[in-house]
């Protein structure tokens, strides 16, 4: 056997073996072994770069390629599920069913559900082409690099199976298991990096890296869950599967075809219990009817199929002891009170900290140092107490609980989002101590604080607030801090090298101060031209990472486009500002005040020196037209020309509002395919107006 032989021998060996130890983890080989003939892999293929193969066992390790990833059209859209977490509604799902097929028989197919991030893997002629996350169900991000150094995954399948169609595409779950979790947040804690909270997260954030060398070093797994394809092998769902794991992919060995509804109950009733014993994280179970005859006879929703649900396990709840208070303070000067309690294993993880929101739940909780407390995870992701031992779980709140619930969602989605600098009262130099309840005042109460944990400042609380917050914004550390990392992040300017230890590094330094002093890096030539680039931002993200106070992403594109530039704006009236589509007294006090600050005026002038884009640009100036001024729209359905999220951006480009649902004040509903029969409905009883896609884009002149 030749060289050359070589390498194709050696990749058909080390697919299999890959196979063995991966998915069957029945390894036949040492890893002594493996490792040895994937170094004389690389080294006959260095020595024949004209041999390279993007599938080769040797990509599994990953490239230093970090190319941003480009979005690509699904062929078949990946539309989400129903949820429920009631079993009496899966019941309901069942007799609809039941009812939709006239009384047919029919088996369902219960499978768990597994919690990371869906992906399209999609084969042709044996070989893995292309890797898709689900994205918005119509479009998704091309991770095709990443996913190949997933080992569970094959690249190759095997050349002398004769069912495998040509061409085909399967769905799964990318995710992380436990132990590969715990031991990245082991790594991460020792060089003093934030924790991720959740296998999940972690999933998440490890697919979409930029560099696939660090996909390959995290231990991502891959359970695969549908096929589709015009040549699959079977009628049913179940049996397709079956011929999936036969092909190579990692099937889950617990699905179960149920005949009746009692079967299906021992299943979920089972799975409740013993999912803490597997090696990933569930969150439910998915129920699917078999036959995919009687799935396209049933069909689907606007925005999940009508022959599948989603059953969501209740959250778990664990006990633990109070240890103390502390308060943390974020991007916008809101206090958060946090409790800090004995460690507790709470679905897979270990939880030491659990958020209180803010004052109105501190009261309503009653809590005391050394209580023993109640803690789930809303949503299996965030850590909160519900209550404590003895009463009744999150069922006393106060009139002031449609606030509470709304800050609970906004301030620590801001946490998450921004990597908010809320440890640095725990972190930092002496001159800023944690605030904090010691746990020595044992069984005193519980109240929230009147001064900033940090500055000293009063707080302040707006009427219509649930929030308390710190009106220092200019001088309080966490508030700096929150403010440069919202600035670099990806919905605002995007500086992709620059994350928040380095901030945190230059603040301490001395050398950052405000958001201007990122444009005078010189020192480090991969920061230098990364900040360079965003100085090409368009203006209404440019408003957006300003970070003034209630001014969100959506504000911030209709402030741009109502103004044109930032003279304008910070010029407007209190009437003017009203005036905007979406923009009421709280957005436009904050603006107004954002701008009678001297020193906030003078950064403007300085990230204006900079370069940055403050104004619209003349392409945006030129397609900007008031033809939808005035109109609310619904969109609906799936669409040829543009992406649901495209549509979005050319009604607001044409003077339209998008909203979310049919009310009587719906000027039109742009519908696509697959329009959801009960907003169609709607909007006949409301004589909403049905636009198609082609009628639209006539109407802004467009072909």
């Amino acid at each position: 056997m030749n060289e050359r032989e070589s390498i194709i021998s050696l990749r058909e060996q080390l697919h299999r073996h890959n196979y063995n130890y991966y998915v069957l983890n029945a390894p036949t080989i040492s890893d002594k072994e493996f490792d040895e003939m994937m170094h004389r892999l690389q080294a006959l293929e260095e020595k024949y770069p004209d041999m390279s193969d993007p599938n080769s066992p040797t990509q599994r390790v990953g490239s230093d390629l970090n190319d941003e990833f480009r979005t690509v059209p699904h062929r078949r859209p990946m539309l989400s599920l129903a949820n429920t977490y009631n079993l009496e509604e899966v019941r309901e799902f069942y007799q609809r069913v039941s009812d939709g097929l006239h009384g047919q028989p029919f088996q369902v197919c219960a499978e768990l559900k597994y919690d990371g991030l869906s992906i399209s893997l999609h084969y042709r002629d044996g070989k893995l082409v292309q890797a898709l996350t689900r994205g918005d169900g119509v479009q998704g991000d091309d991770v095709t690099a990443n996913v190949r150094t997933i080992r569970s995954i094959p690249l190759v399948l095997d050349s002398s199976r004769e069912d495998i169609p040509e061409e085909f595409e399967i769905r799964g779950e990318v995710l992380m298991p436990w132990q590969s979790f715990e031991r990245l947040n082991d790594e991460r804690s020792q060089a003093g990096e934030d924790l991720f909270a959740n296998p999940r997260n972690a999933a998440s954030g490890t697919l979409k890296s930029k560099d696939p060398k660090v996909v390959s070093q995290r231990g991502l797994d891959a359970y695969l869950y549908y096929l589709l394809g015009e040549d699959i092998p079977s009628t049913g769902h179940y049996e397709n599967m079956e011929s999936a794991r036969s092909w190579g992919f990692q099937v889950s060995k617990d699905m179960r075809l149920c005949n009746t509804l009692e079967e299906l109950w021992e299943y979920i009733s089972y799975w409740d219990v013993h999912r803490k014993e597997l090696p990933v994280a569930t969150d439910g179970i998915v129920i699917k009817v078999n036959s995919l005859a009687q799935q396209k006879a049933l069909g689907m929703t606007a925005k999940s199929p009508r022959w599948a649900i989603a059953y969501k396990f209740q959250a778990e709840q664990a006990c633990t002891i109070l240890r103390e208070v502390t308060f943390q303070v974020g991007r916008t000067g809101v206090v958060t009170p946090v409790a800090n309690m004995d460690s507790v294993l709470l679905s897979g993880t270990m939880v030491h900290r659990a958020t209180l929101h803010n004052a109105d739940v501190l009261e309503a909780l009653d809590l005391h140092i050394g209580d023993h407390v109640l803690v789930e995870k809303g949503g299996e992701i965030i850590p909160k107490i519900v209550g404590k031992e003895g009463t009744e779980n999150g069922k006393r709140k106060t009139e002031n609980s449609e606030k509470s619930e709304y800050s609970e969602k906004s301030e620590y989605s801001e946490k998450s989002e921004y990597s908010e600098y809320s440890e640095y009262s725990e972190t930092s130099d002496d001159k800023h101590p944690p605030f904090r309840f010691p746990f020595s005042v044992f069984r005193s109460p519980i109240h929230f604080i009147q001064r900033c944990p940090v500055c000293g400042t009063p707080l302040v609380r707006g009427e219509e607030e649930a929030s308390h917050y710190c009106p220092n914004d200019l001088h309080c550390a966490p508030q700096i801090i929150g403010r440069l990392e919202h600035f670099v992040s990806r919905k605002a300017m995007n500086i992709s090298q620059v994350g928040p230890e380095l901030i945190q590094q230059y603040y301490r330094n001395g050398m950052l101060h405000d958001v201007s002093d990122f444009y005078r890096i010189t020192h480090d030539k991969k920061v230098a031209d990364s900040v360079a680039r965003s100085t090409e931002v368009p203006f209404e993200r440019v408003l957006f990472a300003l970070g003034i106070r209630f001014v969100g992403e959506i504000a911030a594109k209709t402030l741009a486009r109502k103004f044109k530039d930032i003279d304008s704006l910070m010029s407007a009236t209190m009437e003017q500002l009203l005036e905007t589509d979406g923009i009421g007294n709280v957005i436009a006090e904050s603006i107004i005040n954002y701008f009678a600050s001297e020193e906030n005026r003078a950064l403007i002038e300085r990230l204006r020196q900079a370069g940055l884009q403050f104004t619209l640009s003349e392409e945006q100036l030129s397609t900007h037209s008031t033809t939808l001024q005035g109109q609310s729209i619904v969109i609906s359905g799936v669409f040829a020309h543009h992406s649901r999220d495209e549509y979005k951006r050319i009604i607001e480009q044409h003077g339209g509002k998008n909203v979310g649902s049919i009310s009587g004040k719906t000027s039109f509903i742009l519908a696509g395919e697959n329009m959801g029969p009960s907003k169609l409905e709607k909007a006949e009883k409301l004589g909403v107006r049905i636009v198609s896609e082609d009628e639209f884009l006539a109407m802004i002149g467009q072909e």
